[in-house]
């Protein structure tokens, strides 16, 4: 991750584990930016004849990752380091896997969505895990909601799928 700035060390971890935290949270905040992103392209592009539905869903998917990319950034503040926030930044360490930009139809817009969500919400999982076994229950809490947002969000795209 970027070592321009070296993280302040967090209140009650040692600089190590701060910088272990940095680079999970920071890698979280670049991969709900770019699926943000994503969602919003989904929105875009997305042609079938479910179009009104399915840009209410992904209206709705956006703004609830809007607000976690918020979330992971606060956490980095509070653990005194430094967001990879740039359209650079998330271009260049996004970790999802490559979005078609040839999935136009919305059949396609959705399983490409569903297996980006299934991919993201396998992160925020490891981020539970992660967060935990470094001392930070806050941050692993935050991990968790975001769990069961990706879960909620995972149904909505699937039931979509049927329409």
């Amino acid at each position: 991750m970027n070592r321009n700035h070296p993280p302040v060390e967090h209140p009650r971890l040692d600089a190590k584990t701060t910088e272990e935290l940095m680079d999970l949270l920071n890698q979280s905040l670049v991969d709900t930016l770019d699926l943000a992103y994503r969602t919003r392209r989904a929105r875009w592009n997305a042609r079938s004849p479910d179009s009104w539905g399915l840009n209410l869903l992904f209206d709705q998917l956006y703004g609830q990752l809007a607000i976690y990319g918020d979330g992971f950034a606060e956490r980095v503040a509070i653990a005194g380091g430094h967001h990879l926030d740039t359209n650079h930044a998330v271009g260049s360490a996004a970790g999802l896997i490559e979005y078609p930009l040839d999935a136009l139809d919305g059949t396609l817009q959705l399983g490409t969505l569903v297996d980006h969500y299934g991919e993201y919400a396998g992160g925020m999982r490891r981020g539970v895990r992660k967060a935990g076994k470094l001392g930070d229950q806050p941050t692993a809490d935050f991990y968790t909601i975001v769990c069961h947002a990706m879960d909620k969000a995972l149904w909505m795209l699937t039931a979509h799928e049927d329409v």
